[in-house]
């Protein structure tokens, strides 16, 4: 599973014990894999101060996880031809998600814990705001020149009625560069191609005889050229239309052409030029944010154990990865079992252990009488 559950309970003789029956059991049962998860100690402040702290770190754990989220989702939408090597470029500090969780160790330097803890938790919340506006920036220089090449792609890809015609035709095909006649292109159901040619030459006065030809065709029809002289432009469109024989708006103009090929060249190798260093900036702040977001589930756990087991600061906590979902509510059952004593009434009632909240202390109904988060690594699910 690529669920984890950090836990805490007070660090008194009594707890270690009930830890320690807690790993025995679950071990046992083969319900989960347990891990010591260390969080450094901090300069608590007021209660008053953690208080705070705690709604805020509520927000910033949200924020986090909607942020890597997003990160995760960019690099797929940005890797779409090898969406089977996303993962290796999820990564945090060079290792996989789940070897980071379970070999969590504080950076020291990063986040020194000689700070205030609201100076720890402002650097955090600098760190991903940065990361989250340069995400948007990034992603919408891209993601718009994705979509222009994606309408340029498929204007060359729709049918006849509807693609661009410049990479169809060529200069050849028209009579061009003269004060009277012009050259149409008209598409031609494929049932109907007998009666153009029988027809074409009489839908109008001044129709250049033997002029047509047949330059392209999808699965509906063709596009022939026909030449006739100006002035009986609207007569033949007319006459073409009630025949079920449909002209199309074209006027061959080579600079156009020309410009558009060379737009459709710039945008490829613009993306080529975007495509390596945007992949580089993901995987490296992917990383941080990761990183950044394991920290901060580490300081919630800190704030809550405070808040919950009061002062002096002393709590244990523990990292738990469920073996199998359908293990989650017996597993949850020995939790509130092995730490009944800690609120008898909590660990008594009945828990909707199927609503999952993401990041999230559970609300009042949920309560459990021990400190706990949950850490979802299903970051593409």
């Amino acid at each position: 599973m690529s669920e984890f559950w950090l836990i805490s309970a007070p660090g008194d003789k009594e707890n270690v014990q009930a830890l320690e029956r807690m790993n025995t059991v679950t071990a046992k049962s083969n319900l989960s894999r347990n891990t010591k998860f260390t969080i450094p100690d901090f300069k608590v402040g007021t209660l008053d101060s953690l208080v705070g702290l705690s709604d805020e770190l509520g927000k910033l754990d949200a924020f986090a996880e909607s942020l890597i989220k997003r990160m995760a989702q960019s690099v797929v939408d940005v890797m779409e031809d090898s969406e089977g090597k996303v993962q290796e470029n999820l990564l945090a500090n060079g290792v996989d998600l789940t070897s980071f969780v379970t070999h969590f160790e504080w950076d020291m330097a990063k986040y020194p814990t000689k700070q205030p803890l609201v100076s720890v938790v402002d650097t955090v919340a600098k760190q991903l705001a940065q990361i989250d506006t340069d995400l948007k920036s990034r992603t919408a220089a891209y993601n718009a020149l994705k979509t222009a090449l994606e309408n340029l792609e498929r204007r060359s890809t729709g049918n006849l009625f509807t693609r661009t015609l410049s990479d169809i035709v060529s200069k050849e095909d028209f009579v061009l560069d003269s004060e009277y006649l012009v050259t149409l292109l008209v598409i031609v159901p494929k049932t109907s191609y007998s009666q153009w040619q029988k027809t074409y030459e009489s839908l109008s006065d001044m129709v250049v005889p033997r002029s047509t030809k047949l330059i392209a065709e999808d699965t509906e029809g063709g596009l022939f050229t026909v030449t006739l002289f100006r002035k009986v432009i609207d007569d033949f469109k007319t006459k073409a239309k009630e025949n079920k024989f449909m002209v199309r708006e074209f006027y061959y103009d080579e600079k156009e052409i020309k410009r558009e090929r060379e737009e459709m060249t710039r945008l490829l190798s613009d993306r080529k030029q975007q495509y390596g260093p945007l992949l580089r900036w993901l995987k490296v702040n992917f990383s941080e944010a990761f990183i950044a977001w394991i920290h901060i589930k580490a300081l919630r756990v800190f704030v809550e154990s405070v808040l919950r087991y009061g002062l002096p600061v002393n709590f244990q906590a523990v990292l738990l990865q469920p073996q199998r979902k359908s293990a989650t509510k017996r597993l949850r059952e020995v939790l509130n079992s092995v730490f009944r004593h800690l609120d008898e009434v909590a660990a008594a009632s009945t828990l909707d252990v199927s609503v999952e909240i993401p990041g999230l202390q559970l609300s009042t109904q949920d309560y459990f009488p021990y400190v706990y988060f949950r850490i979802d690594l299903g970051l593409l699910d």
